[in-house]
């Protein structure tokens, strides 16, 4: 399932961050890259330890929090902390899965990435090339978004950015551990929920339909869910 999520961020946010990055010092991507995402990553980041990237990913963090899409999408029960990359003209980074587990920083344990997110930070008419490209059951998806929005997808996915002609694309990027492992269960109940946000619109709440409907949704988490 790939969800699109338009304006994640505030325009207040975006040009805070945009600001704080302009600011900072990138070091080498291939720090955070697992032995064979290296041979295919060319792009910086932003440390991950750094006071930047630690201001930022929790502003990042919040928005997600108050945002109904990215919790009805990836019904994230853990969520790694944004990092933060770019791509000047010339780099890119290959095809490639992501890491399944990753060490939650601080924390002392691990979680399992079933979600990749991509938020970008650069408009599309900065940058030449630069597209994520997803490969998934319909095909290759090309996926170029105003700065502020936000993409998710499966992190079992072949995933690749072309590489960037001209200018600059900036990006924050990270993983989510669902309650809901499966991306079919996933999707289901992710379809399932905007269904029954339509149906709110046109029937009380307390209809029958409505209460059965959302009864259902719920009893589907209850079984698929793991905590």
């Amino acid at each position: 399932m790939l969800v699109h999520i338009p304006g994640l961020l505030t325009p207040a946010e975006l040009a805070h961050c945009r600001q704080t990055l302009e600011q900072s010092e990138w070091v080498d991507g291939k720090v955070t890259a697992g032995e064979q995402s290296a041979k295919a990553k060319y792009n910086l980041q932003i440390p991950q330890d750094s006071e930047v990237s630690r201001s930022l990913s929790d502003l990042i963090l919040r928005a997600l929090g108050r945002n109904p899409t990215f919790n009805s999408a990836a019904l994230p029960m853990r969520v790694f902390p944004p990092l933060f990359n770019r791509y000047d003209a010339g780099m890119e980074f290959r095809a490639h899965v992501d890491n399944a587990i990753r060490p939650l920083p601080g924390a002392g344990f691990r979680i399992r990435t079933d979600v990749s997110s991509t938020l970008f930070l650069s408009e599309p008419e900065e940058y030449d090339g630069g597209e994520l490209l997803i490969e998934d059951t319909y095909g290759t998806q090309s996926v170029k978004l105003p700065a502020g929005d936000l993409v998710l997808y499966p992190s079992s996915s072949i995933h690749s950015v072309a590489p960037v002609t001209r200018g600059s694309r900036w990006a924050s990027f990270f993983w989510s551990q669902s309650m809901v492992k499966d991306d079919t269960n996933r999707t289901l109940l992710y379809n399932f929920d905007r269904s029954i946000i339509q149906v709110r619109q046109s029937m009380s709440d307390d209809h029958p339909a409505v209460l059965g409907l959302t009864a259902t949704y719920h009893n589907l988490i209850r079984q698929w869910a793991e905590l």
